[in-house]
């Protein structure tokens, strides 16, 4: 029991301490690679710390929707971090999560956030809601099939299952249906995160925010709360392609040793998809609004040979 809650709270320092750090090596990794100094990776932790010390400004048209949203987007994501095999392969509530529940948790977190951003009442937050909400509805379907066609080899849609089953047969990993369902979750996750070419975390240009533009009317500790939120998510994701496809290092007890072992094989798989992730922001240009379908169409397209190839290939 002692170390089930040791491990349980291992997995939220990684998340919440980590999430941070992935964003700003990232940062500093697409300003490298741009030939620019960039910021400091942990940059990150200095703008949470500024935001949660100024005073908040919030409209007088607000409900209490605007201020309870980033609470519950950072209640989701912790939740979340329990349920993802980020260090273990079975967490704290991986008996009572599969990829279900925890597309529920994201859902759950998007469609406060949507509502916070018609609730500010401004232009802005009408149509970054109304974007999100298309992109999410488009997004979430392929990683369910993405999912599925992991769960139809492995045998089960329990995470920890999933994870267990490649671990002890590696040979699975370089299977074509388990490539294409990596490819196909990574463009999701790009789009889950509002990461390039799907949004551009780094503008305020009214013709390209996406998720910047529900949280535009959000300061001080709500901005910190929904940044910090939106870190985490972009952490779980890239757990979920690293040990979901590549489950390499991920024990399934909480030991001491077991843990250092997880956390050193997870941050060299981190560093790996977040160096390809900067190699591709910096290499593709933000689609057009009515071009992300198409690709997300693309990515369920290739979920969908992943799962149909699960029987041709037997």
């Amino acid at each position: 029991m002692i170390a089930e809650v040791a491990g349980a709270l291992a997995q939220l320092v990684v998340v919440a301490g980590g999430a941070p750090l992935l964003v700003g090596v990232l940062r500093w990794l697409k300003a490298r690679l741009v030939g620019r100094r960039g910021p400091r990776p942990w940059q990150p932790y200095a703008d949470l710390a500024k935001l949660l010390r100024k005073e908040a400004v919030v409209s007088t048209t607000t409900s209490w929707i605007f201020r309870f949203t980033p609470y519950l987007l950072v209640a989701t994501t912790l939740v979340a971090a329990l349920v993802v095999p980020v260090l273990v392969s079975r967490p704290a509530l991986g008996f009572a999560g599969n990829i279900i529940l925890l597309m529920y948790l994201f859902m759950l977190g998007t469609f406060f956030l949507a509502l916070a951003g018609l609730d500010a009442g401004s232009a802005f937050g009408g149509m970054g809601s109304s974007r999100e909400v298309a992109v999410a509805a488009l997004a979430e379907p392929t990683v369910v099939v993405a999912v599925l066609a992991l769960a139809l080899r492995a045998g089960t849609i329990d995470l920890g299952g999933v994870v267990e089953r490649f671990a002890g047969d590696p040979l699975l990993v370089a299977n074509p249906a388990h490539l294409l369902a990596f490819a196909a979750f990574f463009i999701v996750m790009m789009a889950e995160t509002g990461r390039l070419p799907v949004d551009n975390p780094a503008t305020h240009l009214e013709l390209t925010m996406i998720h910047e533009a529900m949280v535009l009317e959000y300061s001080g500790r709500y901005l910190a709360l929904v940044e910090w939120a939106s870190a985490m998510k972009l952490f779980l994701f890239l757990t979920l392609l690293a040990n979901l496809f590549f489950p390499w290092g991920v024990p399934a007890g909480p030991g001491p040793l077991a843990l250092a072992t997880a956390a050193l094989a997870i941050a060299a798989k981190l560093a790996v998809l977040t160096a390809a992730l900067a190699l591709i922001e910096t290499s593709v240009a933000k689609l057009r609004l009515f071009r992300v379908p198409e690709l997300l169409a693309g990515s369920f397209a290739l979920a969908l040979l992943s799962v149909m190839s699960v029987f041709l290939l037997r």
